[in-house]
Order: C-alpha cells, then sequence, then structure tokens
C-alpha cells in the first residue's frame, strides 16, 4: 500500500498533477511536495513521482528525466499508467496524453513543430482552469484528505481511470455485437456500422462507435451509423464524421421515420426491421463527390 505520494517542489506541470491524480484515485493518502531522500526512494510505501531519477515501478519510483534524450516523450503519468496497465488505451482514448508527453519532455516550441501548428495557437488553446489548479499546486507544500484541491485531484484521476476503463470495456462490447453493413448509395459502396437493441440497452447506446471504427481502420471508410434509439424502441441513423454520402432530410415525411433533421445528419425512426433500416439508408443516400 502506498502511504505518501510526494513529488518536486516549485512550478508544478500537469504531468505530475495528474500522475499524483491517478494514484489519488487508488490510494487516499496526502502528497508531499519536496526533494525525497534516499530513504523514501528505497521504500515501496512511498510513490515518488517526476522526481528522483528513477524508474522502479516496484518501489513506485516514477520519474523520467534521467532518460535519454532521444528516448520517445514520456512523462511522469505516462509511467504511472504503464505500471497500471492502462497506456496503451489512454493513448487511444486520450488525445490530449501524448501532446501532453511531449509538452513535458520537448518544451512549447517542439511540440507545436510536431503538431504542425504556430507556437501562438498553443497559447490560444490554454485554459484558466489549468493555470489555477497548477498555480494552486505549486504553492502547496502537503495536500490532505478533505482540502478541495486535494478532492478535485481525486475526482480528476477516479474519472481519468474510470474513461479508460469504460471506453475499454465499451468497445469490447461493441467487438461482439455491432457489425457492417455494406450498401450500395447513389451507386456507390458505403459502410455503414449497425449496432442492435440489447436488453438492458446501455445508457448512451452511440457511445465508442467512433472509437471501435477507428480501431478496425474503417475512419475513411464508413458512412453512416445506426445505434438503439435511447427515446423510442427503434433506431437512431446518423451521418459519421458528418459524412456528406447521407442526408437525412430525403426521408422527411417518411410513415416510419418520426424525425429527419433540417440539417440532415441524423433522423430517428420506429422501424426495426433489419431491411427497412436498410432502406431508409438507401433512401438518404447521395452520389459519391
Amino acid at each position: 500500500m502506498i502511504k505518501t505520494i510526494l513529488t518536486h517542489p516549485g512550478g508544478a506541470h500537469k504531468d505530475e498533477f495528474l500522475a499524483c491524480s491517478v494514484l489519488l484515485a487508488l490510494h487516499a493518502v496526502p502528497i508531499v511536495r519536496r526533494e525525497p531522500t534516499p530513504e523514501e526512494l528505497a521504500t515501496p510505501t512511498v510513490a515518488v513521482l517526476d522526481v528522483g531519477h528513477r524508474h522502479e515501478p516496484a518501489r513506485h519510483n516514477f520519474d523520467h528525466h534521467q532518460l535519454p534524450r532521444d528516448h520517445p516523450p514520456t512523462c511522469s503519468l505516462s509511467l504511472v499508467l504503464q505500471h497500471l496497465g492502462l497506456y496503451a488505451d489512454a493513448r487511444q482514448f486520450c488525445e490530449w496524453l501524448e501532446p501532453a508527453e511531449w509538452f513535458d519532455c520537448r518544451g512549447p516550441f517542439a511540440t507545436a513543430q510536431w503538431l504542425g501548428v504556430d507556437r501562438e495557437i498553443l497559447n490560444q488553446l490554454s485554459s484558466p482552469i489549468d493555470a489555477t489548479l497548477l498555480r494552486r499546486f505549486a504553492l502547496a507544500t502537503r495536500l490532505e484528505p478533505g482540502e478541495p484541491l486535494w478532492e478535485v485531484m481525486r475526482m480528476m484521476g477516479t474519472d481519468l481511470l474510470d474513461d479508460v476503463k469504460t471506453l475499454r470495456a465499451r468497445l469490447d462490447v461493441l467487438g461482439q455485437q455491432a457489425e457492417f453493413w455494406e450498401l450500395n448509395l447513389a451507386g456507390g459502396p458505403a459502410p455503414i456500422l449497425f449496432l442492435p437493441r440489447t436488453d438492458p440497452l446501455p445508457e448512451d447506446p452511440s457511445v465508442g462507435m467512433d472509437r471501435f471504427i477507428a480501431s478496425r481502420g474503417l475512419s475513411d471508410q464508413v458512412v453512416g451509423l445506426v445505434y438503439p434509439d435511447r427515446r423510442s424502441a427503434g433506431y437512431g441513423l446518423s451521418r459519421f464524421r458528418d459524412n456528406a454520402r447521407l442526408d437525412f432530410t430525403r426521408l422527411a415525411g417518411h410513415p416510419a421515420v418520426h424525425f429527419a433533421h433540417a440539417r440532415g445528419f441524423v433522423a430517428k425512426t420506429s422501424a426495426t426491421d433489419i431491411g427497412v433500416l436498410k432502406k431508409l439508408l438507401i433512401t438518404a443516400g447521395t452520389p459519391t463527390a
């Protein structure tokens, strides 16, 4: 069991802030901000993050500063997620993680170049939420359970872990239940991802479908989605990534369609028969560009 989380004093950065947050989700212990002693680095009950020049997961030491200059960008959060067996999923599901690694290891100018944007763009994306949390964290020397910042950090770590684990479970379910239809829309082939109704339905049946398609390498091919509608016994029909090959305004007035958005990107139908659903999609199809 971890009894204390220790990280460096002075200026605070996103990587150790989130690394501490993730560990707080699993261990409700104090955070101490100072340099570690040799005894603490040798003690597994003290988790040492982003300081100490050691990466020793068995002893809960997670520092990256001793890694070679040409090592792939890796921060203390990366090391903690690797230790928990969640790094691969986090890299897949958390688009912000890789830029955070780059920013921490390579700095803003190299990160902007890697992203292919001007350095000023990064400033435009800065959030006062990040600034305040990191500033308050930097001012602290010790954080205890019950203190506002400690509680916020634990909430953030809990949500991060829950999101990654839940999405992984969701993708596993989609892999078992979803199927791809190959339809002919206005003279051209069009893959459609279909998710059948189950009992009980998940809270939001369409969650994870985009990432499931991406995981199959089909993001440039899939045109639309068909998924259970939580508000009725039928299905929702939608474009995938706003693909213009489907225009659901073409379904307005259809007896099986009770809603077709005026912008054409989504519709709701009471139909449950597979054949009817496919015919609706074919009707909504537009010629390829």
